[in-house]
Order: structure tokens, then sequence, then C-alpha cells
């Protein structure tokens, strides 16, 4: 579940497309999480796109591309910049936006494998 949303919800735009080196592109790295997660009309179109409700950006392509191997993998290619991103990430979901986490939880970790393991240490950050 940390790479959930690490990767649900953009791993904060952060995942991509996987550079040579094995690691996910840094290329969004520097995104203001603190304005995505603040404004639902920037946190919105992600959340939609991931779950297949709209189109998506390009970056939000990319990402919704790569939730299941974060999740398979705990995040392995993620760079240290991408794995606290996600954990603010989840932790917004979780502590903000119920609704769009269970959903997102739903779609992407059905048997509860990777959410039942980090979703009470999660539940106690604050976004």
């Amino acid at each position: 579940m940390n790479s959930l949303i690490a990767f649900c919800l953009f791993a904060v735009l952060a995942v991509a497309l996987a550079r040579p080196d094995d690691k996910y592109t840094d290329r969004y790295d520097n995104v203001n999480l603190d304005e995505v997660l603040s404004n639902s009309r920037l946190l919105q179109p992600y959340i939609k796109c991931i779950l297949d409700k709209d189109r998506c950006a390009p970056d939000a392509k990319e990402l919704k591309e790569h939730i299941r191997e974060a999740l398979e993998t705990e995040c392995a290619k993620c760079t240290e910049a991408q794995k606290k991103g996600t954990r603010r990430v989840i932790g917004h979901l979780i502590n903000n936006e119920s609704k769009s986490w269970n959903e997102l939880t739903a779609k992407y970790d059905p048997e509860n494998k990777f959410t039942a393991k980090y979703e009470k240490e999660l539940r106690e950050i604050k976004a």
C-alpha cells in the first residue's frame, strides 16, 4: 500500500518511465505536493485518471502504468524523493480523501495485500 498511492496518486507524479539504472524518471520529483494536495482542481484529475474515470494527461498516464509494479516491488525503482512523496500523498488520501482512497485500494489492492501492511502507520501521517 505504501506504494499503492505512492503511485496511485502520482507517487507524486514522480513515477514515469524507467531509466537505464532501473529507477523511475526523476523528472517529477520537484512537483509542489502542497499545491496539488491542497487544491482539489489539481488533485482530482490524477485520481480520475488512475481510476479510469477520465482521460489522462501524459504524466498521469505514465504514473498509472507503474502503480502495479510499484506495489509489487515496494517501490524498488522509486527515487528517495518519490518514496517520501508517496508517503505524503497516501497519508493525505487516507486522512482527507477517504472516498478516493477506498476506490483506489479497491482497484489496485482488492485482496488487501499491500494496504493491510501499511495502513495503520499511514493513517497517522498528517499530509
